[in-house]
């Protein structure tokens, strides 16, 4: 893929709307290896390589293992999730995924089993989030392998 525009210069407004959105689930307190699992599954499911090239990078950095990452796209069958990440998996699914069935209420009522109202909306906006970025950065042509974590800079 090659760089079509960098839409950060074209119109900064639109990162910054995005970073705004970002700031709003960091700040929810949703667990940073969750939303960066949440952030690569989408990204598997929407094939951007410039997200999940981000975002295993950032998981490493916080101490996710090579394991859960090699595993996340067969999550369903690898026991190395807990069953809160198991729901917010398929939660991240089915919104991704939202035109092929949307959010059944069996999911609805499985995730609501690990996280209250407030943790589930925040669970949404972390998916949004992802999808969001992932648009961007493939419509964009955002290439791949040059990010580097905060901690590694």
């Amino acid at each position: 893929m090659e760089l079509r525009l960098n839409y950060m210069k074209v119109q900064p407004e639109s990162l910054q709307t995005l970073l705004k959105l970002e700031g709003y689930v960091k700040k929810s307190g949703l667990d940073p290896k969750l939303w960066e699992l949440i952030k690569i599954r989408a990204s598997q499911i929407n094939g951007c390589a410039y997200c999940l090239d981000m975002h295993t990078k950032d998981a490493r950095a916080i101490g996710e293992t090579e394991q859960r990452l090699y595993l996340l796209n067969a999550w369903r069958e690898a026991p190395f999730y807990t069953a809160s990440e198991r729901a917010a998996l398929a939660l991240t699914e089915a919104v991704t995924k939202i035109s092929q069935g949307g959010v059944p209420q069996e999911l609805y009522m499985q995730v609501r089993g690990h996280f209250d109202e407030a943790q589930f909306v925040d669970l949404i906006m972390a998916i949004n989030a992802i999808n969001c970025w992932n648009r961007m950065a493939i419509s964009t042509g955002m290439v791949p392998g040059e990010y580097q974590p905060a901690a590694s800079k």
